[in-house]
Order: C-alpha cells, then structure tokens, then sequence
C-alpha cells in the first residue's frame, strides 16, 4: 500500500468532508524529518513541499488532498511556505 496518496478533490466533496473547519497548520521554507504515528489527511492551501520518501520523491501543490499512512518516515523538504487544512485519523 503506498504511504502518500495523493487525490484532486472537487468542491462538493471537501465541503462533505467538512475540511475548512480542520484546523490549519503553517511552516516557513525549512527541511526536517519526519516520523507519521497514525494516518494523516490534509488539503494543501497554499505553498510547495517535495515529502522524501523510502519509494522517492512526492511533489505536493496547493489543491492536493493528500493522506499520509501511519510509520511513514519521510523528509519534508518545504520549498514554498505551507498552509495546509489538516487531520489525524
């Protein structure tokens, strides 16, 4: 099973799944690790970030609704400042 997926979402879905009230997590152009501990959901709404993965490299825009699967290790490589609606499940 892949540990970044990557999905367009239209507007009648993000509005069923009631993303705009997620809370909304920023970060400046920076690189760290990272270590998911659980599934993460979230909607891009601004900035760039290549996330390094074991299976390699996943460019990230805004409009993508990407899940992060639980024990990914990865690398965040923040290119543009991010914004990001998001969720732990």
């Amino acid at each position: 099973m892949a540990k970044v997926i990557i999905e367009n979402l239209g507007p009648e879905e993000i509005e069923k799944r009631r993303i705009k009230s997620w809370p909304v997590w920023e970060k400046e152009i920076s690189r760290f690790d990272w270590t998911y501990d659980g599934d993460e959901e979230c909607y891009i709404l601004e900035g760039e970030v290549d996330v390094e993965t074991p299976d390699g490299t996943v460019h990230i825009k805004p409009g993508d609704f990407v899940t992060f699967r639980d024990g990914l290790n990865c690398i965040w490589d923040i290119k543009k400042s991010i914004r990001k609606h998001y969720r732990f499940k």
